[in-house]
């Protein structure tokens, strides 16, 4: 993974893949014209670039514009594109500007307090998590959550987690378990059952948290 220099870290920044979203235009093709765009400013790519994970968990790569990039990039996308992007920007502005007086700040301070608090839940669960050794199956981790078993393993089999190469029972995909999120034990009867480990049992609350879903 390349690291980012301290300009990008502490500036605003727009990826990829937002003015993707923005602009409509396919990811790959984005950032194939920042590419293009690097080599005539003779700008080195790896400094921009970043690892992110998709839905599926593979490693994916998009670039972090600054706003004088992002303008230079989207000159030659149509009006209407190029609006998009800068009216998006603009609310980038609007929501990093700093207090004007003390009554302000002390409303920021409130509103970053009221946020803490409702960050509060999921830290707990993530300290119960760290507690946990054993292996559970569905049913348990779905208790965790307060869903039935049934509803979580649709949501999962969208996530690419289960393989459907065995008809009986669910056993889960090789990505799956490489990363550590899940292992696959004998029952007495021979069959296999997926079983989900701490870090697969965060990884599901995870992804649930950030669908909106729990």
């Amino acid at each position: 993974m390349n690291m980012l220099t301290e300009f990008q870290t502490n500036a605003k920044t727009m990826s990829t893949r937002e003015i993707s979203g923005l602009t409509g235009k396919d990811h790959k093709n984005v950032k194939r014209d920042c590419e293009v765009m690097f080599d005539d400013l003779e700008i080195d790519a790896l400094k921009f670039e970043r690892i992110y994970f998709d839905k599926m968990n593979r490693k994916q790569t998009e670039y972090l514009l600054d706003e004088e990039l992002t303008m230079t990039l989207i000159t030659g996308y149509s009006v209407t594109l190029r609006n998009r992007v800068i009216k998006r920007w603009k609310e980038l502005e609007n929501q990093q500007q700093l207090p004007q007086s003390f009554a302000e700040a002390l409303q920021l301070a409130a509103d970053q307090a009221k946020q803490l608090e409702l960050q509060a839940p999921k830290v707990n669960f993530y300290d119960k998590l760290a507690d946990r050794t054993t292996l559970m199956n569905a049913t348990q981790v779905a208790q965790k959550i307060k869903m039935s078993a049934q509803k979580l393993n649709k949501i999962l089999d969208t996530l690419n987690v289960y393989s459907h190469a065995v008809k009986r029972g669910r056993v889960f995909q090789q990505w799956f378990m490489d990363q550590g999120y899940g292992e696959l034990k004998e029952t007495d009867l021979g069959y296999s059952q997926a079983m989900f480990t701490t870090k697969g049992e965060q990884w599901v609350f995870e992804q649930l948290t950030s669908e909106g879903i729990i």
